[in-house]
């Protein structure tokens, strides 16, 4: 027999969506302020030569690394270097590494598990001040660059770093501060629906390009209607994987209080096949495109001969290049694994069961169950690592056929399928709430009516 929770999912429909006026506001806030990010990112740095970035970026005979990949989660804001072209990478940047260390960091370490809400507000702090020096760091060395090459500028010098450097950082905290306010007011998590925005802003021009392909006859039809066929294939694939777990079932013993039976619940530990999420992709395209990125940079440079090798390397870490392919998937592997053992622990895990006196059916308490989790996290780490990695190879083999021009990676497909599942999730859980907030009301005007109607006793 379905739950009750089931029973009001399975009567959600248009009517009850109507009714949740809160919802509306949520939704309408989200919408205006990824309409405030977009328009943003329209909005150029002072003392930019726009015409001349823009024909500098868009050269297809040019290799720019990592800007390719700031550039399409902005939305396009880093080829028109507006105010929002760093976008949140520093505060993502920022977030990984107080995650880490958190792990491996005594102190931050006690605050993630004892502080409980003050240590989790100190940890949150610590990744803004974070995200402060990551902006000006990065923001600077943008600015340097610029400034350094010739016809890009109105009026090179120390004003335009100042005001590069603020602008850019500027905007960086803005959208973090955005990103929160949506969290909080908003549906959806803030900063991940502002990559989303700046993904989606890119893909309209991504079918444009492929369909003039097609209408130049450098591209068959058949060609086209493959690679559709197939991006609804991998969105699939990519839902069914991301929903998959494996549910541990957890028993908990019955004990006596007082004259009555207690306890005897069953529940169930749910391990998602991805674990790491996007994170190994977004580290394993960032690590691989530097290369390119410095190569670019100091392309006018006169390098000095012990960095001789850096265009050999660099050619050969291009998108569609086997060296490039086989280094992508060996990093996702690796980093797969990495971030797992960092966010899951199989002894704290293990710990907290034992402490509620929960237990694994057939698995000793304890140490036992720590090695049976660690036992199982480790296959579906295996399984969720080859997982990504198809999906992101994937791309890159169109790429070495079709060429550059196609390219829209397979970080991106993942980031935006996995934030459209949970954004339609906390949609789905406030029509739930709403749907139990009216029962309740009911039951207490019925309440009430019954009181009232009563006869009273003597």
């Amino acid at each position: 027999m379905a739950s009750a929770a089931e029973q009001l999912a399975a009567n959600m429909n248009m009517g009850s969506f109507a009714k949740a006026t809160e919802l509306h506001k949520r939704l309408l806030f989200t919408l205006g302020a990824l309409l405030v990010y977009r328009i943003g990112t329209y909005v150029p740095i002072p003392g930019i030569n726009g015409e001349a970035f823009l024909a500098f970026f868009q050269n297809p005979d040019g290799q720019r690394g990592i800007l390719d990949m700031f550039n399409m989660f902005s939305g396009g804001a880093v080829e028109r270097m507006a105010v929002f072209a760093l976008n949140v990478m520093p505060y993502i940047s920022a977030s990984i590494i107080v995650q880490l260390m958190g792990a491996v960091y005594p102190p931050w370490e006690k605050l993630k598990k004892e502080g409980g809400e003050s240590g989790r507000k100190q940890l949150n702090q610590y990744t803004r001040y974070l995200t402060v020096f990551l902006a000006l760091a990065q923001s600077f060395g943008i600015a340097v660059g610029l400034n350094a090459q010739p016809g890009l500028i109105d009026q090179p010098g120390l004003f335009f770093i100042i005001s590069t450097v603020t602008t850019l950082t500027g905007g960086t905290m803005f959208l973090m501060w955005l990103g929160e306010q949506v969290t909080a007011r908003g549906v959806g998590n803030g900063i991940s629906l502002i990559i989303f925005a700046g993904i989606v802003a890119v893909l309209p021009s991504t079918v444009a390009r492929m369909l003039g392909l097609a209408q130049q006859g450098q591209m068959s039809a058949f060609t086209l209607l493959f690679i559709a066929i197939m991006a609804v294939a991998v969105i699939v694939f990519i839902v069914f994987m991301e929903r998959a777990q494996r549910r541990l079932l957890i028993q908990y013993p019955k004990r006596q209080e007082g004259n009555r039976m207690t306890g005897g619940e069953r529940s169930f530990l749910p391990l998602k096949v991805n674990t790491a999420g996007v994170i190994p992709a977004i580290f394993a395209s960032s690590l691989l495109m530097l290369p390119t990125t410095v190569a670019q940079f100091t392309a006018n440079a006169n390098l000095p001969d012990w960095m001789s090798w850096l265009p050999l390397v660099t050619a050969q870490l291009t998108h569609g290049q086997p060296v490039f392919m086989i280094l992508y998937a060996l990093l996702i592997v690796f980093f797969c694994f990495f971030y797992t053992s960092i966010t899951f622990n199989p002894e704290d895990t293990a710990e907290n069961l034992r402490k509620y006196g929960g237990f694994l059916p057939g698995i000793r308490p304890g140490k036992r169950t720590a090695e049976y989790l660690d036992y199982v996290l480790t296959r579906l780490t295996v399984i969720g690592a080859a997982y990504i990695t198809a999906v992101c190879l994937l791309p890159e083999f169109l790429v070495s056929s079709l060429g550059n021009s196609l390219y829209f990676g397979g970080t991106s497909i993942l980031i935006v399928v996995s934030v459209t599942m949970d954004t339609v999730a906390q949609i789905q859980s406030h029509l739930l709430a709403h749907q139990y907030e009216g029962l309740i009301k009911k039951a207490k005007l019925r309440g009430r009516g019954r009181g009232g109607s009563a006869p009273a006793r003597r």
